[in-house]
């Protein structure tokens, strides 16, 4: 079975620290997690206090409480929602719970379901888990990576001030094979 720390781990690396890019519709994010789609984080509220001392926003990787809150959220909003605990195989976990973190949770179920042929509904249940468990990780792996790098083709089309951002999507993507 899928283990959430190795997934966390792996993402985290891409999620990077803070940032505030004008071009990101996330607006002000933290290791990924962004304010516009989680105001009501508790995290926030710690991040705000460190703006204005000094060191930041490097001080802010000392805070125990704040990557508690890190893990708690991606925990209970990314990972319980794909199943991941009941996942067989560490690489398709590990993938599936990047690519929620990254494009959210029902595309990345979604994408998953017309891999795999099941009903789409985002919604990781009981049939797409045991169809996942029972499909080939090459053949899985391929068929995501496909999915992916489309989706984020489209996202460029619909919006060319994203182009910055498509060499690191890949990146990110084939990494997660």
């Amino acid at each position: 079975m899928a283990n959430f720390n190795i997934s966390l781990h792996k993402t985290l690396i891409h999620e990077g620290g803070y940032s505030n890019d004008p071009d990101d519709r996330g607006g002000e994010t933290y290791k990924g997690i962004s304010l516009n789609a989680h105001k009501n984080w508790k995290g926030w509220d710690i991040i705000h206090k460190y703006k204005i001392k000094p060191g930041f926003p490097k001080n802010l990787e000392a805070d125990i409480e704040l990557q508690k809150e890190i893990e708690y959220l991606y925990r209970v909003n990314y990972w319980n929602p794909i199943n991941g605990n009941s996942i067989m195989t560490q690489s398709i976990a590990n993938s599936i719970f990047d690519f929620g973190v990254n494009a959210g949770v029902k595309t990345s179920i979604r994408m998953v379901q017309s891999v795999l042929g099941t009903e789409v509904d985002g919604i990781f249940g009981t049939k797409t888990l045991v169809k996942l468990n029972s499909t080939e990780p090459k053949y899985f792996h391929a068929a995501f990576t496909v999915k992916k790098i489309t989706y984020y083709i489209s996202i460029i089309k619909k919006r060319p001030v994203n182009k910055k951002f498509l060499y690191g999507w890949i990146i990110r993507t084939l990494q997660f094979q």
